[in-house]
């Protein structure tokens, strides 16, 4: 099968580079690279970012990197990248007048919105995955929201014209459905994680003496880091490790690590709880091997990859009740749910977990078997499989090119005199 996915601002190059490989980079690395081992054909499609960047890059067997013009040749912020959309859609419909897929797969909602015009033009199925909604962005983050404002209602449209919506968790699907989303058009397929890297066995980062919690992720309020360190304020003699935010040489010029290490000293803990910094990728399952607990309590989370990791490790978890932790973690087999915003339950539950080594260690096995099980890569392309087997065509579609204008005026009105 021939499968084409777009990732307008997420290029999977950036997981070799180790530049700006943040979690949808991943995805649709590891997504690729395991249906290329399934046989099929891939084609990502990315925006352009660099004048130095080839147009076609190999990027494992099987798989392969577009970069399509739109807008400058150089970094973009994502939510300056809307008006580029109409452009970015246009080199999709040239790219695949050539080499037509059996299936469109969309990452992001831009990308939903560039690939939609361009594959009804050529009736041609398309999967969107959201990664993150932002009708949920924004309930949760009002005003700290940096969303462009039309995202909401775009989401939505392409959530509608979308032949599937494969959702990650069954949250998303739930919010999905009130958008009047048809059920049977609503898959949910979880992401994965590397079951190699990510493991029980290997290195183990050096460490102090006492009880190790780690709390691992971006540096960004709503991951609810502040809630972590007011608990251990109640979990005598364990130290807190708090990585990922920014590079360590820039840590001192965060505002998110300002104010939680602010918070650390008036709580006393400043002694008990170290900042990281970012951690490169490679060493992240060595420092989650030295943790006896990992915890993840934001107030929302999509999907919760660095719980996933955790488990993949043999670490027990405790994770806010939220999200696709929800559907990752079951409580008292594989870990612990607490309520987001709460540090005295958080509190009580790592002075349970760390106090029962047996907990421990039955946790963290019933964690490893159930990653296998639902979550490794070749299972999630497995899945995703399935939905696109669903969707292909016995035969070759005829093209409605006279939709293409109509749908793109739906998507990306405000957008139309983005560049050509």
């Amino acid at each position: 099968m021939r499968i084409a996915m777009v990732s307008e601002h997420a290029s999977p190059l950036a997981c070799i580079t180790g530049e700006d490989a943040g979690g949808q980079n991943v995805h649709v690395a590891e997504l690729a690279t395991a249906l290329a081992r399934r046989g099929h054909e891939v084609v990502v499609y990315t925006r352009r970012a660099d004048t130095t960047t080839p147009d076609r890059v190999p990027f494992t067997e099987g798989v392969r990197v577009d970069h399509l013009r739109a807008g400058p040749a150089a970094p973009v912020a994502k939510d300056h990248l809307p008006p580029h959309m109409p452009a970015f859609g246009r080199g999709l419909r040239r790219a695949w007048s050539w080499w037509r897929p059996d299936v469109v797969h969309a990452h992001f909602w831009m990308s939903g919105m560039a690939a939609i015009p361009a594959a009804e033009a050529l009736d041609i199925p398309v999967l969107q995955t959201f990664h993150a909604l932002g009708s949920v962005k924004r309930r949760f983050q009002g005003a700290a929201d940096t969303s462009p404002p039309e995202r909401c209602e775009v989401e939505r449209t392409v959530a509608r014209k979308s032949t599937m919506v494969v959702a990650t968790s069954r949250e998303e699907r739930s919010e999905l459905l009130t958008w009047g989303v048809h059920p049977e058009r609503v898959a949910v397929v979880p992401c994965g994680v590397d079951t190699e890297r990510f493991s029980p066995f290997g290195p183990v980062a050096t460490r102090a003496m006492g009880p190790r919690v780690l709390s691992l992720g971006r540096m960004v309020p709503r991951k609810g880091v502040d809630t972590v360190i007011r608990a251990m304020e109640k979990v005598p003699g364990a130290e807190l490790i708090v990585a990922g935010g920014p590079r360590p040489e820039d840590m001192e010029d965060d505002p998110e690590v300002c104010r939680l290490r602010t918070l650390a000293a008036r709580l006393d803990l400043a002694e008990r709880v170290r900042f990281l910094g970012s951690v490169d990728r490679a060493e992240v399952p060595t420092l989650i091997r030295s943790a006896d607990v990992a915890v993840n309590t934001p107030w929302y989370e999509p999907f919760g990859l660095s719980t996933l990791e955790s488990m993949a490790c043999g670490v027990p978890v405790i994770a806010s009740r939220v999200g696709g932790h929800k559907d990752t973690v079951v409580p008292g087999e594989t870990g612990l749910l607490v309520p987001p915003r709460a540090p005295g339950s958080l509190a009580e539950s790592l002075r349970h977990l760390l106090a029962d080594p047996a907990e421990r260690a039955a946790f963290a096995e019933s964690s490893r078997r159930r990653v296998d099980e639902l979550y490794s890569w070749a299972e999630v392309a497995r899945a995703t499989e399935e939905c696109y087997l669903a969707l292909a065509r016995p035969e070759p579609p005829r093209p409605r090119i006279s939709s293409e204008r109509a749908v793109e005026r739906t998507l990306g009105t405000a957008f139309a005199g983005g560049d050509n």
